[in-house]
């Protein structure tokens, strides 16, 4: 694409920053910060495009997979690995696959984004299948790891969809359903774990929250399928049951260790 810029890589406005004192830089961070809610903003519409296609095939029995690398791809296994948890879905409905494998949620492994083919032949590994929608995640909309997941996707009939920080990239041209958020150049010059990847968390919290909401996994505005797996979970959730069943506080957490979520005690109660 001869009229590709990549935004993310231009040159930040804010010179030597190391003379500036501690509150100089943190407020020149905070004023780019408030860039990025306006530019999400700006790509709603195809953010809810995007997710629309996500939650038919999810209401279908298909699952989710995000694809990236470095921080890209950590973002997309950090937001898979809150759904269980949160929602109390199975922990293959979302899944984030990262270039370099499992060792590159810690520690970087630069070159794995250079392959090619390693993205599919990884979502080849989780069985993925029309059934199933991809997102490719990149600020740069660059990353070959990542086009040539969604290319081979393409190809195979899967549903595709990516989120990045420039305009008119490879993998935007590669994607179903492409979700441009682009806030500007970063403070530190080129680097997109600060803006963009602030962008690309934002989206992602839309994608999945909005899915799960859609999944019937919330009701009103509680998590009552959550997993209850430490004192500060089950204690709101016995909080949670305690108001929709209109109990004591001993008996909303009888019924919730021996339900084992809020939605399934609450159902319980109500039919005797």
């Amino acid at each position: 694409m001869k009229d590709f810029t990549r935004v993310t890589e231009q040159p930040s406005p804010y010179r030597h920053q190391e003379k500036m004192s501690v509150l100089e830089i943190i407020t020149n961070i905070n004023n780019e910060d408030k860039k990025v809610a306006f530019a999400v903003e700006k790509a709603l519409p195809a953010i809810e495009r995007l997710i629309s296609a996500v939650v038919d095939k999810m209401l279908a029995g298909g699952r989710l997979f995000y694809v990236g690398a470095g921080t890209s791809g950590r973002l997309g296994i950090l937001d898979a690995s809150e759904c269980p948890p949160t929602y109390g879905v199975p922990t293959d409905l979302v899944t984030g696959v990262i270039a370099g494998g499992n060792v590159a949620i810690v520690k970087s492994v630069e070159d794995a984004e250079d392959d090619v083919m390693q993205g599919w032949e990884d979502l080849v590994q989780h069985r993925v299948s029309k059934n199933d929608f991809v997102i490719g995640i990149a600020a740069s909309g660059t990353t070959p790891y990542v086009i040539g997941a969604m290319e081979q996707c393409g190809q195979h009939g899967i549903a595709t969809g990516c989120i990045v920080c420039n305009e008119g990239s490879p993998l935007a041209a590669a994607a179903d359903y492409a979700v441009e958020i682009v806030a500007g150049p970063e403070f530190v010059t080129g680097s997109t774990r600060m803006k963009s990847g602030t962008a690309q968390k934002l989206v992602l919290n839309m994608i999945s929250t909005t899915a799960m909401i859609q999944l019937g996994r919330v009701e009103d505005n509680r998590m009552v399928n959550m997993q209850l797996n430490n004192t500060k979970l089950k204690d709101r959730g016995t909080k949670m049951l305690m108001e929709k069943i209109n109990s004591s506080y001993e008996e909303a957490h009888r019924l919730l260790e021996e339900y084992g979520s809020v939605k399934k005690a609450a159902e319980a109660f109500l039919k005797k």
